[in-house]
């Protein structure tokens, strides 16, 4: 018999292109509003729901922007990370009530997200290599099929003992321990200044 769970996908939101420097105050609160307020808000009609049938699942769908930061993508990068922390943090809150929490974080994937879903600052020109350096780094890159999640998705949502995060794909994978091995040398390297603190 197959047993009856509640689950809330948190799926909404946009990405946001444009250096910090060029991002308006309007830009920025949209950003934050469509991709951690919204999850915040649906999470929090859920949980009642949740807790009162003792069981269930929320998916926070973050991004491999939300662990591994890029040029063109700060505002973006900091309502992932955002998003990231507080799903961390919700895991520990609700486990007690057998509520799993899953950041799911997709690397490139052949959607409109970077399309005509996309917002876009008004470009400064003394920004142009950077952005010119972080376009030509992307389009080296072959998306992956948004369909070849479903599978992956269905599979997650029917397992017991869930993990708190789950890539979608391989690419993630060497991105993000570049970044957190960099991550780690540098608290190293600087171990002896800290502990001057």
């Amino acid at each position: 018999m197959v047993r009856a769970r509640l689950l809330v996908v948190n799926n909404a939101g946009y990405g946001l292109f444009g250096m910090v420097e060029e991002t308006t105050e309007e830009q920025a609160r949209a950003q934050l509003d469509s991709n951690l307020f919204g999850p915040l808000w649906v999470t929090q009609a859920a949980l009642p729901y949740l807790r009162a049938q003792g069981s269930g699942h929320i998916l926070q769908v973050s991004s491999l922007g939300g662990l591994a930061a890029f040029p063109t993508l700060g505002l973006y990068n900091a309502s992932k990370w955002a998003l990231e922390g507080m799903g961390e943090a919700l895991a520990q809150e609700v486990a007690s009530f057998g509520i799993h929490v899953t950041l799911v974080e997709p690397g490139p994937y052949g959607t409109d997200w970077s399309g005509a879903s996309a917002v876009h600052t008004e470009p400064l020109p003394a920004c142009e290599p950077v952005r010119a350096a972080r376009r030509a780094g992307a389009s080296a890159r072959t998306p992956q099929d948004a369909r070849d999640t479903a599978a992956v998705v269905l599979e997650l949502v029917d397992t017991d003992a869930p993990p708190l995060r789950l890539f979608l794909g391989t690419y993630p994978y060497p991105v993000v321990e570049e970044a957190y091995r960099k991550r780690l040398d540098t608290w190293n390297d600087w171990r002896h200044l800290a502990s001057r603190a």
